[in-house]
């Protein structure tokens, strides 16, 4: 690539591409003035924009269930405040804490120097009560990110909010409205009693387990011995086949920018607008599937930097991703569906010509078990399980996507940890599983959104615009293992929870490539503070700059850091009970 071809240019030639296989036609999406964007969010938090910010952390009562529930949120609101940045300006956000314990405020995604970073016992001491703290930061970066709490449970308890941040030239992205799309699941019940009952039971919000008639179909498909052979590897392997999310609607409310579905957050927009929507996964644990039926999606920004639009119908992300989505609707009203990845629950918006108005939401699709290559990783089969896609437009006609796959000889298992003692990979009572050949395909969409008829967003589609920050090949390799205990319910890093860990030294100035093993059959959103992460395709191709990267089960991922950034950081699994219960570690920059 003529790599003095600019930006735009290049996103205008990318969008002349993926039209044609949608149904969006041609749309004005280079943006001649970044003022001409109608903001609007009714029904959302408020927005606060300028280069000064005072911000009180406080309890709010609320009440999504019929009980009435104490939040804490910030300046009364839940979600919290958006604030809309420019790129290049200083802001200044005093923070006050109101409340009768320690608090903080993690700004996640954004460049900033380390003591700004809001970790407490590690950039800072966090802000006690009745204290304020002011953070400045210099805003290196422009597009769509948002802010948590870093302290305790507070984020499940709902302090979150969006960050807007405006480029300082024009804006390759053109849009006639813009609309913040947060996702966030809430519970009744106090999060540290969450993680007794997990300790108790890893499984026990799992409703969807296994049942007489799960066997009776087994017997039919597999015979009597195909179908006890069939449960006794789950239970040797101390796993149910559907514990896809650790926590369900059991317990959890999924909302929409704080809005549960009866209440039916609603975004406007006039027919024949160009809709921005920024969505924003706040959860403390949850992965969404989000879809807009009868819309087609095209994705133009990943966790706040542009990639090349690809047109889609859906797409999966975790807790701490964004993905920006242009969308072109003509009827009144459409459904924002975003159902949770274990199928226990949904969140619904509507995108509307006027309040009121609603479309039909679609029913849940079928909880699917996890397969084998969720357990073995890499088969000895020659390629992966492809999956099926009509095109993302209205023809009918299917696009088969054939995986190249990574053949393996020595295929193996995931084994309970007790049977691998004399493995070079030792780790103990953290540990209850392990996978040696892990696959490395990023073009998987993942379980429950294979073969659904459905174009579906990976990894592998994804392109950063305007390619690497930094050219060099990596000095070096730092390998790390996902690893956890279900039984215990306990989540580690190589086999050694964040309490018992070392940190991780980078020195100041290296190219290293990271890789991430996940021996685990939970896919893990995986975020490092202050310094960008560019992942790679297995042939070691620059893909994608995140902020936030997700782990597939029995999946092998690499990318690239440059670590530009002096101080102490934290790299950690955003689920937020994953973190607390030590897949956590701290990376000292020197």
């Amino acid at each position: 690539m003529d790599t003095k071809i600019s930006r735009r240019r290049l996103l205008s030639n990318a969008i002349a591409g993926t039209a044609a296989i949608g149904t969006l036609g041609v749309m004005p999406w280079l943006n001649t003035s970044w003022a001409k964007t109608a903001y609007t969010q009714l029904g959302s938090a408020p927005i606060l924009s300028g280069n000064e910010f005072d911000l009180i952390v406080d309890q709010t009562p609320v009440n999504f269930s019929g009980k009435d529930r104490m939040a804490v949120t910030i300046n009364g609101s839940l979600p919290a405040p958006t604030l809309r940045w420019r790129e290049g300006e200083t802001v200044t956000i005093r923070v006050t804490n109101r409340l009768k314990v320690d608090t903080s405020i993690h700004w996640h995604g954004i460049i900033l120097p380390f003591d700004m970073d809001g970790v407490p016992g590690v950039s800072f001491d966090g802000i006690k009560p009745g204290e304020t703290f002011t953070y400045q930061l210099t805003l290196e970066q422009s597009g769509t990110y948002w802010y948590h709490s870093h302290s305790g449970m507070q984020e499940q308890q709902g302090m979150y909010g969006a960050i807007i941040i405006e480029p300082a030239q024009a804006d390759v992205i053109q849009a006639d409205r813009d609309h913040v799309v947060m996702l966030s699941d809430w519970t009744d019940e106090n999060p540290h009693r969450i993680i007794e009952k997990l300790k108790i039971k890893g499984h026990y919000y799992n409703r969807n387990e296994p049942t007489v008639f799960d066997f009776v179909r087994d017997v039919r498909e597999l015979g009597w011995s195909g179908a006890v052979q069939k449960r006794e590897m789950w239970h040797q392997m101390r796993m149910s086949p559907t514990d896809l999310a650790d926590i369900s609607g059991y317990t959890y409310q999924y909302l929409t920018n704080g809005t549960p579905q009866q209440a039916n957050w609603t975004g406007l927009f006039k027919p024949g607008e160009t809709v921005r929507l920024r969505y924003i996964n706040a959860s403390a644990a949850t992965f969404f599937d989000v879809r807009i039926p009868g819309l087609v999606m095209t994705v133009v920004q990943a966790d706040g930097q542009n990639v090349i639009p690809v047109t889609v119908n859906e797409f999966r992300f975790g807790p701490g991703e964004t993905y920006d989505v242009l969308v072109a609707p003509q009827k009144q009203a459409y459904t924002l569906f975003a159902q949770s990845i274990d199928r226990s629950g949904f969140a619904r918006g509507t995108l509307a010509t006027e309040l009121g108005l609603s479309a039909e939401i679609p029913p849940m699709d079928a909880v699917q078990w996890l397969e084998m290559q969720d357990m073995m990783g890499a088969m000895d089969h020659g390629a992966h399980a492809g999956h099926n896609l009509q095109t993302v437009g209205s023809t009918g006609h299917n696009q088969h996507n054939e995986h190249a796959g990574h053949s393996m000889t020595d295929s193996a298992l995931a084994i309970p940890s007790q049977t691998v003692r004399h493995s070079k990979h030792e780790y103990g009572a953290s540990v209850d599983m392990r996978v040696d050949t892990p696959r490395t395909n990023l073009d998987d969409p993942g379980i429950g959104l294979r073969n659904n008829n459905r174009r579906v967003l990976t990894y592998a589609d994804l392109k950063t615009l305007d390619g690497p920050l930094d050219p060099r090949t990596p000095e070096r390799e730092i390998e790390l293992h996902l690893t956890g205990n279900m039984h215990r319910y306990v989540w580690s890093i190589d086999g050694v929870e964040y309490g018992k860990s070392q940190p991780i030294p980078f020195q100041y100035g290296e190219r290293i490539r990271v890789i991430l093993h996940n021996d685990t059959m939970m896919t893990h959103p995986m975020h490092l503070h202050g310094m960008w992460s560019e992942l790679e395709s297995p042939e070691g191709e620059f893909l994608v700059r995140k902020h936030t990267i997700s782990v597939q089960p029995a999946q092998r991922v690499s990318f690239l850091v440059t670590a530009d950034a002096l101080g102490r950081w934290v790299w950690h699994c955003h689920i937020m009970y994953h973190m607390d219960t030590g897949m956590f570690r701290e990376v000292v920059v020197s």
